[in-house]
């Protein structure tokens, strides 16, 4: 709004300060042409006839000056079109002389005095006009290698990087200005790059200043405020960057090879997460840890993640060889100290795991595989109950007959209130898990969580394969939200609540706000450099089987209480009569044996009142 306002006051002013600058060149053009004319020699008989053609040249000038429209255009703009303007309304305005002379019978004035006239006045006004064109073509091409840079930001980390930019032995950014939301700060100048406007403003910022890049140096951003710079980007030729973390900025690590594009993950905005690193190395120094499903997202990110605290030995077990061997290189080349077993296996395979946790006796088992995608499980329900609810079975028992001290299972979402068999399977598996810490030595616990953005068959790689393919980006339902968390933080949290898990608990990651998908299309084909509805097309399809329109974390609001632990609920555990329980996965493994899909969905139901599949759901109960 601000920088809107200032233009107005310039728009308003423009045209009087132009007829002003007008006035002075025509009256100079005439009295330079007597003055050359009469070799500056003014008598009365001078003087008279030049005040009397100055005055007929600045009321003749100054008409036919509008009337070709020479105020209603900007000098950073002048083209070939306003030169042949400028040209007819000179040529014009000094025959109009002209006939004034030959009709008013000056005779004292010569041919050649209005000739210099119009020759001067042409130079002049084209000068006038053009003059600020050359001097901004000049300084392009000055810069001409140089990207023009608009910093959103115009605080400390905005500082450091248009100090950095200008200062930097090699540049490669000229920085144009700033934006920012403080009005204390409009149009004051950093290393004498302006503030230009607000975050509003940037659109047209971008557009009136030709800017290629956008940087945003504000580190304390919320992944709500990235979303609307990115937005705000929409329908330009820009590419978007970022700086650093914070503590970069604070220590001044910062420089130009830091400025990388903004990434995914950065449009969530989450605050970084803080684990005590003291519990968590407790938790799994010199420790054998056993992970299912090591080479997905999940797994192979708390791979990572542990390696960091020295344990014992890792045992990977996945049924994914692809998956296994490129880890494989991975370790190897990243964490050659690391002592590690992988195991090309299936949760379902009792035989196996036997022999695995006999083998290894492993002291913790994070189990992360599971087949998780809603469509495709809910066209396979029995695959979704083979691998979720009776391999977790198995992983269960054999935990618990080999000691394991600590299961921590990965949960989702999709778990509460579920209408999709996948959610239903893995609320099942949360149940068993809360069973069975009752009775057992082991300490069993689900962490439950979101959409890890980025993950394999998420919407973002999803959308990333089609924007670079130019096909539409499919998108279910216009108002469809979803719950988005990085893997490093998932990694992270899941450890952490592994370590103050005391049995039973389901535990819930602090997963903000959720996102709609629509918009996260939207931030992603901008980021790409292109414009949505116009480069891609952004296509609605209608919820698929087994999907909400938003998720939830608890399955009862008004009557599950929870305790926080920085970003870690603890769900109080619920009553199972586990010798029933036991009873209806018997029978669902039985059904599921002879694929009868029918009954199977039926015993589901029967175990999980709250799951309501293939009805319409409003993301209410």
């Amino acid at each position: 709004m601000a920088m809107k306002g200032a233009r107005e006051i310039l728009d308003k002013i423009r045209m009087p300060i132009m007829l002003v600058i007008d006035l002075a060149l025509v009256n100079l053009s005439m009295f330079l042409a007597f003055a050359i004319r009469f070799d500056w020699r003014f008598t009365s008989l001078i003087a008279f006839p030049c005040l009397y053609f100055m005055m007929w040249t600045a009321i003749l000038r100054s008409v036919l000056f509008y009337i070709f429209g020479m105020y209603q255009w900007s000098f950073r703009y002048a083209s070939i079109s306003e030169a042949i303007n400028v040209f007819k309304s000179v040529t014009i305005g000094s025959l109009v002389l002209v006939a004034i002379a030959f009709f008013t019978q000056r005779t004292e004035i010569g041919r050649s005095v209005l000739l210099i006239d119009y020759l001067a006045c042409l130079f002049f006004i084209g000068s006038s006009r053009f003059l600020p064109r050359v001097l901004i073509k000049f300084r392009q091409l000055k810069s001409s290698n140089l990207k023009r840079a608009l910093i959103v930001g115009a605080g400390a980390a905005g500082e450091m990087v248009a100090r950095e930019m200008i200062n930097a032995k090699k540049r490669i950014y000229q920085p144009v200005g700033f934006i920012d939301d403080n009005p204390n700060k409009l149009n004051s100048r950093i290393h004498g790059v302006r503030v230009l406007g607000r975050i509003e403003d940037i659109k047209k910022v971008i557009n009136y200043f030709n800017i290629e890049e956008v940087v945003i140096a504000v580190p304390s951003a919320t992944g709500k405020t990235i979303r609307d710079i990115v937005s705000k980007c929409e329908k330009t030729d820009v590419k978007i960057k970022t700086v650093p973390e914070l503590h970069k900025i604070l220590t001044g690590e910062v420089t130009i090879k830091h400025i990388r594009d903004v990434k995914p993950e950065d449009l969530l905005g989450r605050e970084a997460v803080n684990i005590n690193t003291q519990d968590i190395s407790l938790f799994l120094k010199d420790k054998v840890i056993l992970i299912t499903g090591a080479a997905g997202t999940i797994g192979s990110e708390l791979l990572r993640q542990i390696a960091k605290f020295n344990p014992g030995q890792l045992i990977l077990y996945d049924l994914n060889e692809n998956g296994l061997y490129f880890l494989e290189m991975e370790l190897k080349a990243n964490y050659p100290q690391l002592k590690y077993k992988t195991i090309i296996g299936d949760i379902k395979d009792i035989g196996l795991l036997k022999s695995v946790f006999s083998k290894y006796r492993p002291n913790i088992a994070f189990h992360s595989a599971a087949h998780k995608h809603v469509p495709l499980m809910e066209g396979n329900p029995i695959a979704a109950i083979k691998n979720n609810i009776i391999g977790t079975r198995n992983l269960v028992y054999a935990s618990e007959h080999y000691g394991v001290e600590r299961f921590v299972m990965i949960s989702t979402d999709k778990a509460v209130n579920p209408t999709s068999a996948m959610g239903a399977s893995k609320r099942i598996a949360e149940m068993m898990i809360q069973s069975k810490a009752k009775t057992s030595r082991t300490k069993f616990m689900a962490v439950r969580f979101g959409n890890v953005i980025g993950s394999s068959g998420s919407v973002v790689p999803i959308f990333k394969q089609q924007i670079e393919s130019g096909k539409p980006l499919m998108v279910t339902h216009p108002e469809v939200k979803r719950f988005f968390m990085t893997a490093s933080e998932a990694a992270q949290l899941v450890m952490q609540a592994g370590a103050i898990g005391k049995g039973g608990e389901v535990l819930i990651l602090d997963m903000g706000e959720q996102i709609k998908i629509v918009d996260l299309a939207r931030n992603l084909i901008t980021l790409s450099g292109l414009e949505p509805d116009k480069d891609i097309e952004i296509k609605f399809i209608g919820l698929r089987p087994g999907e909400k329109m938003m998720e939830e974390m608890l399955l009862d609001i008004e009557h599950n209480k929870a305790t926080k632990h920085d970003k870690i609920y603890i769900a109080q555990p619920n009553n199972f009569d586990a010798l029933q329980l036991r009873k209806d996965i018997k029978t669902l493994e039985r059904l599921a044996n002879l694929m009868d899909e029918e009954k199977a969905i039926a015993k589901i139901k029967e175990i999980v009142p709250t799951y309501k599949p293939n009805e319409k759901y409003n993301g209410s109960n």
